[in-house]
């Protein structure tokens, strides 16, 4: 379970820990070179591991294309999230099942309301949707909605996908863009409320997160960053009475415990267990209460290797003072 905090700021008293999957997202910002020849029977090992090791969620990605000029980069491999975690749910017990994120403004939200709440009723109430406004100008393009209107239209559909998600087997919602009622959808979600969590790190998206979030997902923001954005959205929700939990979370550097016998690069933090828990124990201090880890590693073997050892070595240690 993801434990959230009545308040942003101040430290949590447990701070917990995720991981988004390789395989499913292969962009050359983060993929290992191994993921190229992996698929399904790897994901469901690297899942089940995961959720072994204690860790709080697995979550994938959202694209529906990817243009050629930015396929280099980006690879074209990006497994539907919905059916992804689908899968995984079936193949796993207690981990939570995190859409990081999904571009919700590619589709009505009658769609994605159906999905996702399918998906959280098949998995027992593990979905945590995560959403965000997208950056690819050729995807909206070809789905017939308009990129430069995506901010409004990501605002309208979280509002239009707490009514779709919510209790209601008829759900209504009359805005601008969209606008439905007296239209039944079962399954409902299992969950009385599912965790809507919003991704980004523009001033737009901060505030958003702020206004419209359970939660927030940072994407990019190096730790030294994070507490000016944790004091921004403070402030916007003390500014307009934001009741409630809200998780707060930062994406960690990429780890490897123990010592290295290949290079894992400069910027990976590496070392024994309790040093590495107590670099961690930073963003603690800053407020956060999920970290998103990724792993440096040559194979599954070696991925599922430093899940286990930091679900053992790492996470007990990250509470302490």
């Amino acid at each position: 379970m993801i434990r959230t905090e009545g308040r942003t700021g101040g430290r949590p008293e447990v701070i917990q820990y995720g991981i988004q999957l390789p395989v499913q997202s292969q962009s050359t910002i983060y993929a290992e070179p191994w993921e190229a020849s992996a698929g399904p029977s790897d994901l469901v090992e690297i899942a089940r591991t995961a959720d072994r090791a204690g860790f709080s969620y697995v979550a994938c990605c959202d694209h529906v294309a990817v243009p050629r000029r930015l396929a280099p980069a980006m690879s074209t491999v990006w497994y539907d999230p919905v059916a992804t975690l689908a899968f995984l749910a079936a193949a796993t017990e207690r981990v939570r099942l995190l859409s990081h994120v999904a571009v919700v403004g590619l589709r009505h939200p009658l769609v994605t309301a159906k999905q996702y709440a399918t998906l959280d009723q098949l998995s027992g109430g593990r979905l945590v949707l995560g959403v965000g406004a997208g950056h690819v100008v050729e995807e909206f393009e070809a789905l017939g909605v308009d990129f430069r209107q995506r901010g409004a239209v990501l605002d309208e559909s979280i509002d239009a996908l707490r009514a779709a998600l919510g209790p209601d087997e008829f759900p209504e919602h009359h805005g601008k863009l969209f606008d439905f009622q007296d239209l039944g959808q079962r399954p409902r979600p299992a969950q009385p409320r599912v965790p809507l969590w919003v991704g980004g790190s523009s001033p737009a998206a901060v505030r958003r997160a702020a206004l419209k979030g359970d939660g927030w997902l940072p994407q990019g923001d190096p730790r030294e960053r994070l507490p000016a954005q944790i004091e921004r959205i403070r402030e916007i929700r003390a500014e307009h009475s934001r009741q409630g939990p809200f998780t707060v979370g930062a994406i960690a550097e990429p780890l490897y415990v123990g010592t290295p016998a290949w290079d894992v690069g400069r910027r990976t933090l590496s070392g024994p267990p309790d040093e590495l828990a107590e670099s961690l124990r930073a963003y603690r201090a800053m407020g956060v209460h999920q970290i998103q880890v990724r792993f440096r590693s040559r194979g599954r073997a070696e991925l599922t290797d430093q899940i286990t050892a930091f679900g053992a070595q790492v996470a007990p240690l990250l509470t302490e003072e």
